[in-house]
């Protein structure tokens, strides 16, 4: 079954200088194995492809169920010198969140209000 992100986790981000970071934390014990599974530096790299201009690393954080991105060459020069409307990268979170993934037919009932049906 096909979900947003958004239905399995949650994210935050921020900046530090030109290198975008992005959290990315399970809602539940049970979605941080889809997490590491689909939610690889290369899927992250193709979704932002068109502002992520460096490489892409990835940061497995078990203890936390959490996974932290960095997209080298983001932000179009950092805070104090980018032109973009958002310099710092804080909606990041919210537009990788709408990367689909696959997760097991039987985690469909722990998903909160259902399955999305734009994701399919």
């Amino acid at each position: 079954m096909r979900v947003r992100l958004l239905q399995i986790a949650h994210a935050r981000s921020g900046d530090k200088g030109d290198t975008a970071n992005v959290g990315l934390i399970a809602l539940k014990p049970e979605f941080y194995p889809v997490i590491i599974k689909e939610v690889t530096c290369d899927r992250v790299k193709e979704h932002f492809r068109s502002i992520s201009q460096g490489p892409v690393e990835c940061f497995e954080l078990p203890n936390l169920r959490a996974m932290n991105f960095l997209l080298h060459n983001a932000l179009g020069g950092g805070g104090t010198l980018s032109l973009r409307t958002d310099a710092q990268g804080k909606t990041l979170s919210a537009a990788l969140l709408r990367m689909e993934v696959e997760i097991p037919d039987e985690l469909a009932p722990l998903l909160e209000g259902g399955v999305d049906s734009d994701a399919d």
